[in-house]
Parts: structure tokens; C-alpha cells; sequence
């Protein structure tokens, strides 16, 4: 995941260089930082369990530990840290808390970068064409750890069908989803064997609820764009507050990282600055709340994703210079 999908006639190569570099401090401070809320929001709903200041700590912790994807993802990118057994490692760890073992992540969001809002080999479009009923069970994260769960099984039994998947590297998904199975394993077994819930307070009851708040972020970034080879008009990025920048490794900036992915997270408010300076328009940007209201507007009726053209916009606008 190293190497770059760009648009050189935008910016330079010593400018693009420099926005390249990864940094081992800047990487540590947003783990660090992460991590350090989660401990905090996790101490804090083990402290209040059984009253209902347990249900605000809940949700943070929830939703903090969904936004580790947005680590995982900028790992697998290998751009959080200059010392790049960091990004494997820290990346394993997290593709294993998250159910998203890191080797199938690091394959599929390359397909989902070479051939992004392609039908046939992007990775993340590996579905049918929304409805709303189906939209809201993606949203609520019903369909979404069902896919997940499923997915780590069917691997681990040998069983290996995405197209996208390159056949030669079958063995690694497989071994890979083996591990992950008996790390679950040895986690539940511990859990029976020492009688206790925290595992499921802590990490599964959590996490699992509150993916919806994530998914605020899965669905905003190319849903309703032009299925076209175009990074400006098929990518949206997100306008939104400091703290959710922060939970998402910056991650609203989406346009700019997939015109450039080898930049890393902590430069990319700058690329999306001078990408737009350098383009004369910003690219497609919405609200996570203007966007999800368009699409339940656009699914009235009992119109699906199927009624709309693939050739253009049918929520917000995009741009395609």
C-alpha cells in the first residue's frame, strides 16, 4: 500500500515528497492518544455500570473503538509511522480487536483504491445495490458484523470467493483468519473459565451497538458519486468538527487521500488546502448529517441505488476537473 495513485500535474515532487513523510512522533501522539481515551472512557463505564451515567461512556468508548478502523486503515497505508514494523504491528492489533484482519484489509482497500466506484473490482462495492431497508441494517451495523464474522469463518475453513482477491495470496487470508479465530477463541475460553464479563462490557457489547456512528463515515465517502475513474468526482470528503477529525485520523480529507494515499494523515488538511488552491474548486463536500438526509430523500418513494445513474451525481454534486 505504499505505492501512490496521484495526480502529479497537481502537485510537484519536491512538495509532494515533503507531504509524504511519515513521522514516528506524530503517528505515537495520535495512537497514544487514542488509546488513552479509550482506557479513560472504558475505566469510566466500568466505574458508573448500573446507573445511567454509564450510557454517555458507553457511546464514547463505542464509538472510539470503531474509529480504530480509521487507524488501521491509515496503517495499512503504512504512512502513521516512519518505522514501518510499527505500522504492521499496531495494524495487526487493531484488524484484530475490530474483526478486519489486516492482510485481507491491506488487498481489498488496494482493488478499492485502483478501481474505485468500478462495480466489478472495487472491493468496497462487494454488494448489492442499496435499498433503504437494506441501507439502515448497513447503518445499524446488523449486515455490517455479519459480513465480518461470516467472512473470519468462511476464510478459516478454507473458503476464499472475493474476485478481488488475488488466489495466489488465498493461504495468507486463511492462516491469517485462523489466528484471528483462535485468538477469539482463547479470549472466550479465558472469559468462561475466569467467569467474567469484561471482555463483552469493555470491548464486543460496545463496539457492536455503536457502529453506527462509524458508519456515518463509511457511507458519506463515495455513495451517490459517479462511477467513473475520476478521484475528483467519484470521492467525497466531509465537513465536520476538530474532535471527529481527530477520531478519524483525518479521514474527512477523503478526496485528498485518495489522490495522494502516500500522504500521511497529519498532512492531508494541508494537501486538501493546496489541491483545492491548485484546482480552483474543493472537491465534493457535505455534512455527515446533510449527506444522510439526501439519501433518505433519495430512497423515498421505494427508489433504490438501482434508479439512479451511475454517470452522475445523485447526492450532493461532484466535480470532475
Amino acid at each position: 500500500m505504499d505505492e501512490i495513485f496521484a495526480r502529479r500535474d497537481l502537485v510537484d515532487p519536491p512538495t509532494l515528497k515533503a507531504l509524504c513523510r511519515p513521522s514516528d512522533v506524530r503517528g505515537a501522539i495520535q495512537t497514544l492518544s487514542q488509546i488513552a481515551v479509550l482506557a479513560a472512557t472504558g475505566a469510566l463505564l466500568l466505574k458508573t455500570a448500573g446507573t445511567l451515567w454509564a450510557v454517555p461512556f458507553f457511546m464514547a468508548h463505542g464509538a472510539l473503538l470503531n474509529f480504530l478502523y480509521a487507524g488501521q486503515h491509515e496503517l495499512s497505508h503504512w504512512t502513521v509511522f516512519k518505522t514501518r514494523s510499527l505500522n504492521e504491528w499496531v495494524g495487526r492489533i487493531f484488524g484484530f480487536v475490530l474483526f478486519y484482519p489486516r492482510t485481507f484489509d491491506q488487498v481489498q482497500h488496494v482493488a478499492h483504491h485502483r478501481f474505485t466506484q468500478d462495480w466489478e473490482r472495487d472491493g468496497e462495492l462487494a454488494r448489492p445495490r442499496y435499498t433503504l431497508s437494506s441501507y439502515l441494517l448497513w447503518m445499524s451495523g446488523v449486515t455490517y458484523w455479519y459480513t465480518r464474522w461470516r467472512r473470519i469463518v468462511r476464510f478459516s475453513v478454507g473458503i476464499v470467493s472475493e474476485p478481488y482477491l488475488p488466489v495466489a495470496r488465498h493461504p495468507e487470508f486463511v492462516r491469517e483468519a485462523r489466528l484471528h479465530v483462535l485468538g477469539y477463541t482463547a479470549i472466550a475460553a479465558t472469559s468462561v473459565y475466569f467467569q467474567t464479563w469484561v471482555a463483552v462490557e469493555l470491548w464486543l457489547a460496545p463496539m457492536v451497538v455503536m457502529k453506527f456512528v462509524h458508519q456515518l463515515q463509511n457511507t458519506i465517502e463515495h455513495l451517490g458519486l459517479p462511477h467513473e475513474n475520476n478521484v475528483f468526482a467519484n470521492t467525497r470528503s466531509t465537513r465536520t468538527n476538530a474532535l471527529l477529525r481527530w477520531a478519524c485520523w483525518q479521514m474527512q480529507y477523503h478526496t485528498a487521500h485518495h489522490a495522494f494515499p502516500g500522504v500521511p494523515f497529519h498532512r492531508l488538511r494541508e494537501l486538501d488546502a493546496l489541491l483545492t488552491e491548485r484546482r480552483g474548486s474543493p472537491p465534493p463536500t457535505m455534512t455527515y448529517w446533510g449527506f444522510q438526509k439526501a439519501v433518505f430523500l433519495a430512497f423515498l418513494g421505494g427508489r433504490t441505488e438501482a434508479d439512479y445513474p451511475d454517470d452522475r451525481a445523485w447526492i450532493g454534486k461532484s466535480t470532475a476537473n
